[in-house]
């Protein structure tokens, strides 16, 4: 075994599997393939981070389509939503005003055919007079009107205001459970 090594001591043992590549030129072969090494990763781990940027520019452009298509839609509906409020409260009112119109009418109808004296005539009068004062009400006064008055009523009488509530909540509770 000594005499093996003896005899290739001389000889530059490059490392390489190939005959007559001495021992510089292994380490040139093998400095050129670690540069190309490097400079690959380099260009995959540029590439990567492109891709990765423009796959965050993607995404953060599709949640800001996303989060803008949901604003318009909920401004859309919101929109609706007061656009029909509006046509039912409009609509509500012009009722309310048909209805006074009807009760004047009514009024005027009581007053031309109920008789004049006795308790019949005054009871019908007084009938009328209160038709005729509602009626006017509405066509005046509206929903709006009604609603103030009532906020009013409840605010000079909260003790009595809170028991008519509570009796005609259970009035419909019975009524709903009969059903």
């Amino acid at each position: 075994m000594a005499e093996f090594n003896d005899k290739n001591k001389g000889q530059g043992h490059s490392g390489g599997t190939h005959p007559g590549q001495g021992h510089g030129g292994g380490t040139q072969q093998g400095q050129k393939a670690m540069d190309k090494a490097r400079e690959t990763a380099s260009n995959v781990t540029q590439q990567a981070r492109e891709t990765a940027s423009n796959v965050a520019q993607q995404t953060r452009e599709a949640a800001s389509s996303a989060t803008q298509q949901a604003r318009d839609f909920a401004s859309s509906a919101t929109h609706r939503a007061q656009d029909m409020a509006s046509s039912l409260r409009d609509q509500a009112e012009q009722g309310t005003a048909a209805l006074g119109h009807v009760m004047r009418d009514m009024a005027s109808g009581l007053r031309q055919s109920a008789p004049r004296a006795g308790a019949m005539g005054s009871a019908a009068s007084g009938l009328a007079d209160t038709l005729d004062r509602g009626g006017q009400f509405l066509e005046q006064e509206g929903l709006g009107g009604m609603n103030d008055d009532v906020g009013t009523l409840i605010r000079r009488n909260p003790i009595q205001s809170m028991l008519v509530g509570v009796g005609v909540g259970f009035l419909l509770a019975r009524f709903m459970r009969r059903s």
